[in-house]
């Protein structure tokens, strides 16, 4: 019989109850990255009075206690009564969601935080909550908490202890936000230190002449413990620290303005690299997919650079365009537009979705582009770039000819792949696994111990090329990668197509030595290379073979790392055994399908990008040509005494 459903089951959240219940759709999730995001709220709403010219110093302090403190010296959050709600505008702005002064342009002509969630979402999430204002040569306080409900045992998210107060008078001017987020809500409360400072300097190249001070009072090393970052160049500045361990090719080309209400900034600059690098920022936000504004600013240097290959003869009557990717290729850029009403795609802000945005960069980057290239004074540059892109375009049609080649033979006949592929059963790509592995000797005990209704196997008979340091048309006549990129069956680069990939999880499997994290490291760098979206879409894992087997008699304890180590020997007790893996081969598959394969009790790592531009940097420094910066990073962050360099989380669906 069918359970009634009457309106007495509707559930309404009130006030912040909707924040706590789903925090997800709010900050995106539960783990280090919405926890994150909590600091990057609060840091927005000074950011934007700090772009609309009210403040020019932004302090974040992490605390000892666990909280965070995000202080400007702006003009102060609303302490008068809102004539609707009867309480001081502070506490609208941080219980009501939807609530902000961002809403039209009379305060803010650009802001980051348009859905007016940010604060409030910010204490819902929170053990507590305090907001210091000052502003009128006077000091006012408030305090929230999420209390439970001594009748319910409900919390209360974001309860104000008392009304808004005067504490005392003061010349100082600005918000401070002090909070603590709350472990009941997270899973890990802790702030990372690199995550917040990498942030912070990001945030003072896009906001020249801001002055940001990040202090950590947990770090008891004097030059980390506080930093001050002040960019008076700023994208250029950016530009030149993102190149700073490439070899560059001539000077930063810069422009900004507005147009359509627009506010647009860009920085160029090439280097001998064979990829591109696009940055981009709506409102000081990271669009890490991208969005109408990229889209705008390939379009005008596609375009700007195609008519003037024309116009000096580089390119004939009866020459094809060259394509975006051949101008594109070895440049770095920096592009950050400031949008009155930007549309994003969820809270989290990837990808700008609003198509008045297009033409305003587009027009505007290719008529200063266009200034740009007919300088004389710029002549040898911009003869540099077109010498540049009419090379890449041979490359590309090189390429292009061997992926024509290698897609029909595969569709003939399949040889790229006979004997290597172990394909799966299943055709629900979205249940379906990839293990890449390394060995044949260990790729045959995978292929012997898999589920082969979903898991597919396929083995790296060699190391695969370096991406970084190669031409495309190189990377393309390795075997192994073309295997993968058969096996995948997205395309690489501008033939890039995720909705063809026929494996929604893609496991690196190596040796836990030094050459199976020289594996790792070429895979990845490829993947971020020429196929970046696997890796945003979340699709790239690494799996955890264990190091140690303890055995008692038929009791068997895996390891997979020295800090279970001890633990399962005293469980064990005497007479034990241990045995050391020193690589995959050396599993039966048996072994092989219960330790690493099997769903059910398997360790994975998942693949993440958590700040671009740091990521685009480390794969330069650690896989790059230079030799310097990379012993210059060994040197500085190894620690040649540790045992383990890092530590899987368990497992399926986690990060």
């Amino acid at each position: 019989m069918a359970k009634e459903y009457k309106a007495k089951d509707i559930t309404i959240l009130e006030g912040l109850d909707a924040v706590r219940m789903r925090p997800g759709m709010y900050i995106g999730s539960t783990g280090t990255r919405g926890l994150h995001h909590l600091v990057w709220e609060i840091v927005d709403n000074a950011i934007d009075e700090a772009a609309n010219g009210y403040a020019n110093e932004i302090t974040v302090t992490l605390k000892n206690d666990g909280s965070c403190e995000v202080s400007d010296n702006g003009r102060g959050i609303p302490v008068d009564i809102h004539p609707q709600l009867g309480v001081s505008a502070v506490e609208v702005v941080y219980t009501q969601l939807h609530a902000g002064g961002k809403f039209d342009d009379k305060n803010y002509a650009y802001s980051g935080g348009l859905h007016g969630v940010g604060a409030a979402v910010v204490n819902a999430l929170s053990e507590w909550c305090q907001v210091d204002v000052y502003q009128d040569f006077s000091h006012y306080q408030i305090k929230f908490a999420s209390v439970e409900d001594k009748k319910t045992g409900k919390i209360i998210s974001g309860h104000p202890l008392a009304p808004l107060a005067k504490i005392s008078n003061t010349r100082k001017r600005g918000s401070v936000i002090t909070f603590k987020p709350d472990p009941r809500v997270f899973e890990d409360t802790n702030f990372n230190y690199d995550t917040v400072r990498r942030r912070i300097r990001e945030l003072a190249y896009l906001n020249k002449g801001v002055k940001f001070v990040f202090t950590d009072e947990r770090v008891k090393e004097e030059g980390k413990r506080r930093i001050e970052y002040l960019f008076e160049g700023g994208l250029t500045d950016f530009v030149q620290y993102l190149n700073h361990d490439k070899n560059a090719m001539g000077e930063t080309i810069t422009f900004e303005g507005e147009n359509s209400g627009v506010r647009i900034r860009a920085a160029i600059q090439y280097t001998d690299s064979y990829t591109e690098n696009i940055f981009s920022f709506v409102n000081n936000i990271p669009t890490a997919e991208g969005g109408t504004h990229e889209t705008g600013f390939k379009a005008a240097i596609t375009r700007v650079f195609n008519d003037y290959a024309r116009k000096t003869g580089v390119l004939k009557d009866k020459d094809n365009n060259l394509s975006g990717d051949d101008f594109r290729e070895g440049m770095t850029a920096v592009l950050a537009v400031n949008v009155k009403n930007p549309q994003f795609e969820g809270q989290t802000k990837g990808r700008l979705g609003n198509t008045e945005v297009r033409p305003a960069v587009e027009a505007f980057s290719a008529e200063k582009l266009a200034i740009y290239l007919e300088d004389l004074k710029h002549q040898e540059a911009a003869q540099m770039i077109l010498d540049k892109a009419v090379k890449a375009a041979k490359v590309r049609e090189a390429a292009r000819k061997a992926r024509d080649v290698a897609r029909q033979k595969n569709e003939l006949e399949a040889a790229p792949l006979v004997g290597k592929l172990s394909s799966c059963t299943g055709r629900d790509a979205k249940a379906n696994e990839l293990f890449i592995v390394e060995g044949d000797s260990a790729g045959g005990s995978a292929k012997q111990g898999r589920d082969r209704r979903f898991q597919a196997i396929l083995p790296l008979r060699g190391k695969p090329l370096n991406a970084e340091k190669k031409r495309l048309d190189q990377v393309l006549a390795n075997e192994e990668i073309r295997s993968m990129i058969t096996a995948l069956g997205t395309g690489i680069g501008e033939d890039f197509d995720i909705s063809h990939l026929k494996y929604h999880k893609v496991i690196i499997l190596s040796d836990a030595d030094q050459d199976g994290a020289h594996i790792r490291a070429i895979l990845l760098t490829f993947f971020y290379r020429y196929m970046r979206e696997l890796i945003t879409n979340g699709h790239v894992y690494i799996g955890m073979p264990p190091l140690y087997k303890v055995q008692k008699g038929s009791e068997v304890i895996y390891c997979y790392d020295d800090k279970e180590l001890p633990a399962a020997v005293k469980k064990a007790g005497k007479g034990y055994t241990l045995q050391r893996y020193k690589g995959l081969g050396e599993m039966n598959p048996e072994q092989l399908w219960e330790t690493t394969m099997n769903p059910n009790g398997r360790k994975l790592m998942q693949v993440m990008i958590e700040d671009n531009t740091e990521a685009d940097r480390m794969v330069t420094v650690l896989m790059g040509d230079k030799v310097e910066p990379r012993k210059e990073y060994i040197f500085q962050y190894a620690d040649f005494n540790k045992k383990d360099d890092f530590e899987p989380v368990n497992t399926e669906g986690g990060k």
